[in-house]
């Protein structure tokens, strides 16, 4: 397997296509990843088309990769599919609950880190879309998605095109807890992100946006509490319609 150390995401793709027959083999050697009772609850929706990936860009905010990569890939969280099953063999499914969601979402993101994988060993390159719960309706509307039926993750996939620099992470220290959850301390906080706070392009960034520090940029800046509480509503209120949230129960 490809090191995943030098695992980066490609926003910029070259101008080759990527064969059916090598994304269909992905795509199925992927479904052998952990899913929930064996159920895949999981469907995914191959964008080609240049109409259908400009229709797609304005839920991603026109970021220039969805029209420019040769294939947009949306995985759902998808227990349609499984609750028709369950009716055309006389069992009634009582799948519209959160908790139905939660375990198709997880499985839908379990299949998408698999794929990622499976591509990285390929040389393909690929962006994970982190916009794709921001404006669910607008993707639930273009690609006709059905009740019991949503969006989760969007990847842009492609031929690479550039080999930008590799991000930063925090060190395992920070985030592997023994035994109980060890809650951080201030002198643990500045241990573990010094490294991040103290890179160039991250001065960069905070003095290009007036802020003191990194945090203020995250907290000011790229996800707000207004902003995130905005899109928590809206991501509630897609869920009811899609059938996985109901008032009146």
């Amino acid at each position: 397997m490809k090191n995943l150390l030098k695992r980066r995401s490609i926003r910029r793709y070259a101008d080759s296509d990527v064969s059916d027959e090598l994304l269909n083999r992905l795509m199925n050697e992927a479904a052998r990843t952990q899913t929930m009772g064996n159920l895949q609850l999981y469907s995914v929706v191959v964008t080609r088309s240049q109409e259908m990936k400009e229709r797609l860009a304005p839920a991603h905010f026109n970021q220039p990769m969805v029209t420019q990569a040769p294939v947009v890939l949306t995985i759902c969280a998808d227990f349609n599919r499984t609750s028709r099953w369950a009716r055309c063999r006389n069992a009634e499914p009582g799948y519209d609950n959160f908790l139905s969601y939660q375990n198709a979402a997880i499985d839908a993101l379990l299949y998408t880190q698999t794929l990622c994988n499976l591509m990285d060993e390929e040389g393909l390159g690929y962006c994970y879309m982190g916009t794709t719960v921001y404006m669910p309706q607008q993707i639930i509307d273009t690609l006709h998605l059905p009740r019991l039926v949503m969006p989760v993750a969007t990847l842009t996939v492609g031929w690479p095109a550039e080999e930008p620099p590799l991000s930063d992470r925090l060190p395992m220290e920070s985030f592997v807890h023994h035994e109980t959850y060890k809650d951080y301390t201030p002198e643990d906080i500045d241990t573990y992100y010094i490294y991040k706070e103290q890179l160039e392009e991250n001065r960069h960034f905070v003095d290009i946006n007036h802020k003191e520090t990194l945090a203020q940029v995250f907290t000011d800046i790229r996800y707000t509490k207004r902003d995130n509480e905005a899109m928590s509503k809206t991501l509630l209120e897609t869920l009811k319609q899609q059938g996985f949230l109901d008032s009146d129960k």
